[in-house]
C-alpha cells in the first residue's frame, strides 16, 4: 500500500468509519444477514473451501472494505477482480427454493453490500459515537464505489442511507429470507466460534454476544439464536463500557492496522 492515497483520503467519511477495530464487529452480525437469504447461502454451499474454511468468505469481504478504504487504487481493483472473477463461477439451481443462483445478480450483491454497511454504521455508533443523518450519506454515498467494483451499479443502490435501511427492513419483513442448512451451520459457527481466526479467539465471545444482540430480532428468530432482557442489559453494559473505554486505548488497539499502514504511507507520500 504504497503508491498512491486510493480511492478515498483521511478526510473521506470511510477512512473515519472504517478505521476502527470495534466496526469489525458488524462483520458477524454481516454474515449472519447474509446467510438468512438461501440463494446467497447457495452460492456459499456451492464453494468448495466453504466447509474447509468458513471464515473465508467473511475474511475476503472485510479485506475487500479495508483495501477500497485504505489501500491503493491498485490494490483495490486487484482485490475486487479476484472477488469478481470467483463470483463469476458460482451460479446454479437452489436445492432448497428450486431458484435460479448467481453471485453476480443485482439482488444478491446488493443484500450482501447493504447487510454489511447497515452492520459497520450500527457498530461505529455503538461503540464510536453518533453520526448524523448527513455523515451517515456521506458513508453510504462513498462506499458505492465498493459496490461498483463489486459490479453493483450505483443506480441499483438506495439513494440514501435512510433509503438502504428502508431496503434492509423490507427484505428482513419480506418471503425471501428463511432458514437453511447453511443458515443453521453459520449460527453454529457464530455460537461456538469454531475454527475461528487465531487472532480473534481471544475476543469472540463479545463479537458473538454483540452480534446476536444487536440482530433484527426477526433474524434472531430465523437464526433460532437466544435473546432475553437480562443478556440486553448486559449488552447495553459491555457497549457503553467499550464506548466509555475507547478514547483511552492504545492507538494500536483502536484502530485496525491497514489504516495505520495508509496513516504512514501518505506521511511517506508527502516528504
Amino acid at each position: 500500500m504504497r503508491t498512491d492515497s486510493g480511492y478515498f483520503g483521511p478526510d473521506s467519511a470511510m477512512w473515519k468509519v472504517n478505521r476502527e477495530t470495534t466496526v469489525l464487529f458488524g462483520g458477524a452480525r454481516a454474515l449472519l444477514m447474509h446467510s438468512a437469504h438461501p440463494l446467497v447461502s447457495a452460492g456459499a454451499r456451492q464453494t468448495g473451501g466453504y466447509r474447509r474454511d468458513p471464515w473465508s468468505r467473511l475474511i475476503r469481504t472485510l479485506q475487500l472494505q479495508n483495501l477500497v478504504t485504505f489501500g491503493s487504487i491498485a490494490e483495490a481493483d486487484e482485490a475486487a477482480d479476484r472477488i469478481n472473477k470467483l463470483h463469476k463461477t458460482i451460479k446454479g439451481d437452489d436445492p432448497v427454493t428450486g431458484l435460479y443462483y448467481d453471485a453476480t445478480a443485482i439482488d444478491l450483491l446488493l443484500w450482501v453490500h447493504a447487510a454489511l454497511e447497515v452492520s459497520t454504521v450500527l457498530f461505529y455508533e455503538l461503540t464510536v459515537g453518533p453520526l448524523s443523518d448527513d455523515e451517515k450519506d456521506r458513508y453510504h454515498e462513498e462506499n458505492k464505489v465498493a459496490a461498483e467494483l463489486l459490479w453493483l451499479p450505483r443506480s441499483e443502490i438506495p439513494s440514501s442511507y435512510a433509503d438502504m435501511e428502508e431496503y434492509v427492513d423490507g427484505v428482513i419483513a419480506g418471503d425471501e429470507l428463511l432458514a437453511t442448512e447453511v443458515s443453521a451451520e453459520v449460527t453454529e459457527l457464530i455460537r461456538t466460534g469454531r475454527s475461528v481466526p487465531t487472532r480473534i479467539k481471544p475476543i469472540w465471545k463479545l463479537i458473538s454476544f454483540t452480534a446476536t444482540g444487536t440482530l433484527d430480532p426477526r433474524l434472531r428468530e430465523l437464526h433460532q439464536l437466544k435473546w432475553s432482557p437480562g443478556r440486553q442489559r448486559v449488552l447495553d453494559a459491555n457497549l457503553a463500557l467499550i464506548k466509555a473505554t475507547r478514547p483511552f486505548l492504545p492507538y494500536r488497539f483502536r484502530l485496525i492496522l491497514p489504516a495505520r499502514w495508509a496513516e504512514l504511507r501518505l506521511r511517506d507520500l508527502a516528504v
